[in-house]
Formats: structure tokens, sequence, C-alpha cells
């Protein structure tokens, strides 16, 4: 120990004084040799023997380019600043996806976000809205001539098949994704002569295709412009998307805790989600086929204000896995579609009910946080 100490002390004292050039100097042992590359010039290429003229040719690896190994390049290397990009990738949280000959629009964002834009886009292009299904993410538009709509989108309905002697009517439907936080946007029109009364059902699937098409390509147009903005939402509009229409605490036959929804199944599944994501929890995994959200009590929800700040970071330690494992509170938030309801619980395991207390805290924290 004292001689690493007396070691650690001379070599101190050498890095302090004026005469170590010889170390860390232009010519000193640990001298910078990034711009030695400079002063490299060429030799004659390798020779082969005689006796081995039939072997492959030898070609250089790594040749020195001509421009650099000249008698002007003297002196340390600045390098370069890089230039700037010259384009963004081309990204965006709304892409466009076509099955069948019809288009619809692929959101990387929840349902009750994309429900206010859509809903917004419509309106500042003249449309009426005449009917308003958040709880099935639907909306109608009333039967309108194309010259009742704003001069840009009759002028894009024209360019798209729509005759100037009807009258046009749009439904948007959004429905969740696939993946999580996804949403699926669907647009369908009918039309009818100007002047009828004929109540015209929409279509299971498109039949205008080129009119639909359209508007499909420029409400994605829209959005991607959007977003590239920042624009934001309405979190009031977003929050009644997808809450259910009733929503009751009660106990089954059993006396277990359950939470009653009146909203279909797809709705249901997102206001739970967006429910459980506002709690005091991790949400560890999903299955979207089986109903079921997995949440850990035992770990904060991954927001921002409850990430390390730089000190934590820096001097603070990551729980390890077998830490994180043995204060493990694992429960089972699962939706039942039953009847024109859905019913929330919450289950230890597959075979086993949660706790009551427990699931009521759980259920209490859904149901305060859907109103």
């Amino acid at each position: 120990m004292k001689r690493m100490a007396g070691l650690s002390a001379l070599a101190l004292i050498i890095s302090s004084t004026s005469g170590c050039g010889w170390l860390w100097g232009q010519d000193g042992y640990f001298r910078d040799r990034g711009s030695d590359y400079l002063d490299a010039s060429q030799t004659a290429p390798m020779q082969m023997p005689p006796d081995l003229a039939a072997a492959k040719r030898l070609d250089p690896l790594l040749p020195i380019p001509r421009n650099v190994a000249d008698d002007t390049a003297k002196g340390e290397y600045v390098v370069p600043r890089p230039l700037p990009l010259s384009a963004v990738a081309d990204f965006s949280d709304f892409s466009l996806q076509k099955s069948g000959g019809s288009s619809s629009i692929l959101a990387q964002r929840a349902p009750a976000e994309v429900w206010p834009i859509a809903h917004q886009y419509f309106e500042d292009n003249g449309f009426r809205i005449a009917e308003d299904r958040p709880q099935t993410g639907e909306f109608n538009t009333s039967w309108q001539r194309i010259d009742e709509l704003s001069a840009t989108m009759a002028k894009r309905l024209t360019a798209g098949g729509a005759s100037a002697d009807s009258e046009t009517r749009v439904r948007v439907r959004i429905e969740p994704g696939v993946q999580r936080n996804t949403s699926e946007i669907y647009v369908v029109s009918v039309d009818r002569p100007a002047g009828s009364t004929a109540n015209t059902d929409f279509p299971a699937r498109t039949t205008n295709l080129a009119l639909d098409s359209t508007l499909t390509d420029d409400l994605l147009a829209s959005m991607s412009r959007s977003a590239a903005k920042g624009g934001s939402i309405s979190l009031l509009a977003a929050r009644d998307y997808d809450t259910p229409n009733r929503v009751a605490l009660s106990v089954d036959g059993s006396g277990n805790p359950v939470l009653n929804l009146g909203a279909d199944l797809d709705r249901a599944w997102s206001s739970v989600g967006r429910a459980l994501d506002q709690g005091e929890w991790r949400v560890e995994d999903i299955n979207r086929s089986l109903g079921l959200y997995y949440i850990n009590l035992a770990e904060k929800a991954q927001k921002p204000e409850n990430e390390p700040g730089f000190f934590g970071r820096l001097f603070g330690s990551k729980p390890a896995k077998e830490e994180i494992e043995a204060r493990a509170e694992r429960y089972q938030v699962r939706l039942s579609k039953v009847g024109d309801n859905v019913q929330v619980t919450v289950e230890k395991n597959i075979t086993t009910v949660a706790p009551a207390d427990v699931a009521r805290r759980i259920l209490g924290v859904i149901q305060d946080n859907l109103g």
C-alpha cells in the first residue's frame, strides 16, 4: 500500500512540473497521434518473388488517397463540422394502409387522442356532424351538396368523382388497433341525388372507392401536418371518446368487487387502459385477446416524474431483477363481456381472485379515472 502511495505521489509531482514535455508535448510519448496520417507517404508496391509470379496478385487493402500525402498539409488537422441534414426521416404517427382495394389510416396514438383530431378536420372543411357516438367510435355527417363544403374540399371531392348534382354523407369509424395505444380510422361515404329524401344506409365496405380514397388521403395529410406542427388536442374531448355511459362499482354473487361499464368491449378496453395508466402502479403487460391487463402494485408507473434525477442516476443503483421479483405484487385486471355491458374484475392469477380490499382499491382508482 505504501509503495502504491509513493508511486502515485511521484506521478503527481512529475505531471505538475514544467519539464514534462517528454510525456505530453508534441514530441512526447503520449502525444496526440490523430494527425499522423497526414505525414504518411506511398511506397513502392510489394513485389512478389519471381518464382511466385503465377500466384494471385496483391492489391493494397488500404490505399492512401493521393490528396492526403502532400507538402501543403502541415500541423494539426481540424476536423470540419458535419453538414446539416438535408432531409428529415420520413416518419409520422399516421400512415396509410390498404386492404382489398379500400384504404384506412393507422395512427400510433390511442383512439381517444385521434377522435378530436378527426372530428375537427371534418368540421373545418364544412361538414356538419349529425351523429356523435363516442362510445362506439363513430360519427356521421349530414347529407350535403358539394357546394356546401369548403372550396378546397369541394375541389378535392369533385376530382375524386363526386357529382355536383348529388348529396354526400360520410361516416368515420375509429377502432383500437392491434397494438396498444394505436388506432385504425375508416372513412365510408354514401351519396344520393340532390333533393332526394331516401335514407341510404352506409355499406359494410367501401363502395365509392375514389371518393373514400380522396377523403382518407386528405385526412391523413391533415393529421400528419398537425403532428409535425406539434398540434395539441383537447383532453376533455379525448376523455369523452371512450368514457362509458354508465360506471357502477358493485359485488357479484360471491361478494367479489366488480366494476360494470356501459360500453362495448373495444371502448371499455381503451378506457380501462387509459385509467390504469394514470394509476400509481406499473402496467407490465397486456393480452388483448383474453382481455387482460397485468399490473404490479409494487412498482411505480413509467412516467417522467417517477424516473430518477441526475444525481439519482449518478449515485443511485438500479434495483436488481431478483429484488424486483422479491417485492412484486402482481394482479390481473380482466374485462369480460356480459350482455350489453363489460365487467371488470381483479384476479391474483387465473384460478384465484384478488383479496377484496385490493380489488376494491384497484377498481376504485379505475372508476375515478374514467370520470
